[in-house]
């Protein structure tokens, strides 16, 4: 079984997704690691109820992104780790990461890409007037969410949903397909 690591910076809701489709069997893998960069967030709480290993470090405590990718890439092969998974990790990965997990880092955007790239995915689709918003399931590279697309989910708005709505819409797109395609990807 191939064994993941899954790395978060808030509440970690994707993550529990994740959690509940391994449970289910829906997604046939090992959570093997958490790393996040936010110590107290909600996704280690999460993370510690279930019993999985976890990794959290302050970035400002490394000399640079290069030392704290050094520190995780120490973790990650302890765990013997062959996927890393980014479900709302909020930095951008670096060369050490990208350079020993060559199309092996998943990541979840919360719009559909190429349109709408970096951290306000839904906010920017939603003010500029689209009428179809939707998810993107890429692997990572060096720019920002340019990676080549594994998979996309979409739906249509009418036009009288609020902002909230939305978010709340993504998000049920989210939990229900990114695991999905995280299995499809590690099992193909």
């Amino acid at each position: 079984m191939k064994k993941i690591a899954v790395f978060a910076s808030g509440f970690g809701s994707n993550f529990q997704a994740i959690i509940e489709a391994v449970k289910s069997q829906t997604l046939q893998a090992d959570i093997a690691l958490l790393v996040s960069d936010k110590p107290g967030c909600k996704a280690v709480e999460r993370a510690n109820e279930n019993h999985i290993d976890t990794f959290t470090f302050n970035a400002k405590e490394y000399a640079d992104k290069a030392a704290y990718e050094t520190a995780i890439m120490q973790e990650l092969r302890q765990r013997g780790v062959d996927y890393i998974v980014l479900a709302g990790y909020m930095r951008y990965i670096g060369e050490v990461l990208l350079t020993n997990y060559p199309m092996k880092i998943i990541n979840l955007h919360p719009a559909l890409l190429p349109s709408f790239p970096g951290a306000h995915g839904i906010a920017d689709a939603y003010n500029h007037g689209v009428k179809v918003f939707g998810i993107t399931i890429h692997f990572v590279d060096e720019g920002v969410d340019t990676g080549k697309i594994i998979d996309q989910f979409a739906f249509h708005a009418d036009g009288t949903e609020t902002l909230d709505e939305i978010e709340t819409r993504i998000h049920q797109l989210e939990h229900q397909y990114f695991p999905i395609t995280i299995n499809k990807v590690i099992n193909q």
